[in-house]
C-alpha cells in the first residue's frame, strides 16, 4: 500500500466514508484534539477533503475530475468531540469554472437517532480545478513585513541528529502543554532563535513541517488537505497570548483558544508529492473582550504564497473544554462555547 505524502496517520484521520450522494460519515480522533475537542485546523481539513469526494463521486464528470478547493468559510458553532460525525452538502452551485456548497458537520445529541444530531460547523466551499484556473498572474509589490530572521526554513549539519548548522537564526520550539494540545505537537516548529524578536507583540514567524506521532506518522510532506490543518495551528502564538491571559487573569494555563470563523483562500496549489517545509507569519492585531483576531500567510520555500487565512477566536478556561467542574458549580459546562 503506497503511504500518502502527509503520512499514514493524517490520511487515516481525515477518511470519510459516502453514505449517500450528499452524506459522508467521519471519526474524529483524539489525536488532533485540543483537550477533548478536535482542532479547528483538524476539522477544516476533513471537510476539505469532504469536498473533493463529494466533487469525485457525485459529480465526476465536473472540473476535469480533478476538484479542488479555493475558498472556505467556515462558522464553528459549537464544540465538537473525538467520535463519530455526520457530513451533509448542499450543492449550492455547480458551475464551469468554478461551484459552491455548503457543508455541515454534525454529531449525536441525547439521542442516538440521526434526527437528533447537532450542528457543530457549517458553511461554505468553493471548488475550481487546475484546468479551469487560467487567467491573470501578475506578481504585486508585497513583501513580508517586517521581514522575518531568515527566508529559508532550517538548515542541519551532515551529523546524525538534525542539529542546526552553526549561527542558524532558527531553533526548535519546545511545545508547551503538549498533552493538553495535542494536535500541535503533530507539526514540528522552528521559530527565531533571536531574542529580540519577542518583542514584537502580536508577531510571530515559524518554519514547520508534519510529523504525527504514533506507529503511522513520522516526518511527513505538507499536502492540500493538510495547509488546511496548518493555518489553525501556531504554538507560540498561542503562548504568547496565553501567558499574557495568564498574567491579566492571574490565572494559570493552559487556555482553550477555539475558533469561531474561519477563512482560507488557497492561492497556490501544492505539488501531489508535498513538500516538507513551509512558513507561516501569523499576526494578532487586537485582542479584545476575550476575542482574538488572528491571521495566518502560508509561503513555500520559493517565498509564494501558498495561503491566506483570516480567524476570529476566543479566549476562555480550560474548563470549557475539558467539562471540568468549577469550585462552587455542582453542574459541568455546557458543550456549547
Amino acid at each position: 500500500m503506497t503511504v500518502p505524502p502527509h503520512t499514514q496517520v493524517f490520511e487515516d484521520a481525515i477518511t470519510i466514508t459516502p453514505l449517500s450522494s450528499h452524506t459522508y460519515s467521519a471519526d474524529l480522533v483524539t489525536q488532533w484534539s485540543v483537550g477533548t475537542a478536535p482542532n479547528g485546523g483538524y476539522l477544516t481539513a476533513i471537510l476539505y477533503r469532504l469536498a473533493t469526494t463529494h466533487f469525485q463521486n457525485t459529480h465526476p464528470t465536473r472540473h476535469s475530475s480533478q476538484p479542488m478547493p479555493i475558498s472556505m468559510q467556515l462558522s464553528f458553532i459549537r464544540r465538537s468531540a473525538v467520535g463519530p460525525a455526520l457530513l451533509t452538502v448542499r450543492d449550492v452551485k455547480l458551475g464551469l469554472r468554478t461551484s459552491t456548497i455548503q457543508v455541515v458537520l454534525s454529531q449525536p445529541g441525547p439521542s442516538t437517532s440521526p434526527k437528533n444530531h447537532v450542528e457543530k460547523v457549517a458553511g461554505y466551499i468553493t471548488v475550481s480545478d487546475p484546468i479551469s484556473e487560467v487567467g491573470v498572474t501578475t506578481p504585486c509589490s508585497w513583501k513580508i513585513h517586517p521581514p522575518p530572521p531568515d527566508t529559508k526554513p532550517p538548515q542541519f549539519c551532515s551529523t546524525p541528529g538534525e542539529q542546526p548548522v552553526q549561527n542558524s537564526p532558527w531553533k526548535k520550539t519546545i511545545m508547551k502543554q503538549p498533552e493538553f494540545r495535542r494536535a500541535s505537537s503533530n507539526t514540528e516548529f522552528w521559530e527565531p532563535v533571536d531574542p529580540r524578536l519577542d518583542e514584537r507583540r502580536g508577531i510571530t514567524d515559524q518554519w514547520g513541517r508534519l510529523r504525527p506521532h504514533g506507529p503511522k506518522g513520522g516526518l511527513g510532506r505538507w499536502t492540500d488537505e493538510a495547509v488546511a490543518y496548518l493555518v489553525d495551528i501556531f504554538p507560540m502564538a498561542l503562548e504568547n497570548l496565553e501567558n499574557a491571559t495568564a498574567k491579566e487573569m492571574e490565572s494559570p494555563p493552559p487556555y482553550w483558544f477555539p475558533t469561531i470563523a474561519l477563512n482560507i483562500d488557497f492561492k497556490k496549489p501544492l505539488p501531489k508529492g508535498g513538500v516538507e517545509w513551509l512558513y507561516s507569519r501569523v499576526t494578532t492585531k487586537s485582542v479584545r473582550n476575550g476575542r482574538t483576531d488572528i491571521e495566518v500567510i502560508v509561503l513555500d520555500e520559493a517565498g509564494e504564497i501558498v495561503a491566506l487565512a483570516t480567524q476570529l477566536g476566543l479566549v476562555l478556561g480550560s474548563s470549557r473544554n475539558t467539562g471540568e467542574k468549577r469550585e462552587g458549580n455542582s453542574q459541568q459546562r455546557s458543550a456549547n462555547l
